[in-house]
């Protein structure tokens, strides 16, 4: 595994933000101990965070699981659930009153408006290519929005209707940010460089808070980490459309963004990332079979490991140096 550059920062703050929604797989393990390292190597805090809003998929099994996991591949942490700290709780299902009052702030400064259109209208516009037998695609695959409901509540910040001022809640309603089409949104990552998204074209109108209630992931995770101080968040570079978004939210909440730094993907043997849905490259799965953190972490997993007493054959497609998973 590459070395990571050292941070120099005495009040470094970072991060670990599981899901509870499945077992961390080898992809999860390098992110989350390369975040550790970075807070480690600057004297820094590392906070951890359980993400557990997607209520029908957040199971006790998996969060307990990721706090086993991480540990067994030697990540420690200062605060979080099990700790405490001064920014708990540090569950977000226990946090809603944080992420009502920023969707009010979105809301009084008119950069938000309500949309009722159905996933199936959504879907017959836009000709579903963000459709997968049924399930939405990952969070930064959100389809550019076509506009229906754009009029709504007005598009001038500076002119807030009566309407917009009587609102309390978000209730009934899809809640989408307005992105400013055609500016370019810059950022210098960390780990890759400097990144450029323009709105309107990369990504259109995104969700903030859905008609179930729910703040959606783009609103609870900057929320959540300016509530936090965090300085620096390390995730997945699949991610880098959603800090283009979050940027946007940072500014429209007149806050000062964290720096950014997304690590490379692993990827399957088909050049697929890694999901969930991978169980035999789960972390529980593999340190079962007695695959030790070290190669876990440089992502040398053996085939032979892995397909023992599997009960059914893995692709023939195989990488010429017989590990089942690369890194971007």
């Amino acid at each position: 595994m590459a070395s990571i550059p050292r941070v120099q920062a005495s009040d470094y703050r970072g991060r670990l933000a599981p899901s509870p929604t499945g077992f961390l797989h080898v992809g999860h393990a390098r992110t989350f101990f390369t975040a550790w390292q970075r807070a480690r190597d600057a004297g820094g805090t590392l906070a951890m965070r359980m993400e557990d809003l997607d209520a029908e998929r957040s199971r006790a099994v998996y969060a307990d699981a990721a706090y086993e996991d991480l540990r067994w591949l030697g990540i420690r942490w200062q605060e979080g659930p099990d700790k405490g700290g001064p920014f708990a709780p540090y569950v977000q299902s226990k946090r809603g009153s944080v992420y009502l009052e920023v969707w009010r702030k979105l809301l009084r400064g008119g950069f938000l408006f309500p949309c009722n259109c159905s996933r199936k209208d959504l879907a017959a516009a836009l000709g579903a290519p963000h459709e997968s037998g049924g399930k939405q695609e990952p969070l930064d695959d959100e389809p550019i929005y076509p506009g229906t409901c754009r009029h709504k509540l007005g598009a001038a910040p500076q002119l807030p209707g009566p309407m917009r001022d009587e609102l309390e809640t978000p209730d009934g309603f899809n809640w989408r940010f307005r992105v400013p089409d055609g500016v370019a949104i810059e950022f210098l990552d960390q780990n890759l460089g400097p990144q450029l998204f323009v709105a309107g074209v990369d990504f259109g109108d995104f969700l903030v808070w859905r008609r179930d209630g729910t703040p959606s992931y783009q609103l609870a995770c900057v929320a959540d980490d300016a509530a936090m101080e965090i300085t620096e968040v390390v995730r997945g570079a699949d991610l880098l459309k959603s800090t283009a978004r979050q940027l946007l939210l940072y500014r429209a909440l007149g806050i000062e963004p964290p720096r950014w730094f997304h690590c490379r993907l692993v990827l399957d043997q088909h050049g697929r990332r890694l999901a969930k849905r991978h169980d035999a490259l789960s972390l529980r799965t593999l340190r079962q079979r007695g695959i030790p953190p070290l190669n876990i972490l440089a992502a040398e997993v053996p085939l032979s490991e892995l397909t023992r007493n599997l009960g059914r054959p893995l692709p023939t497609a195989q990488p010429s140096h017989g590990s089942l998973i690369t890194v971007q």
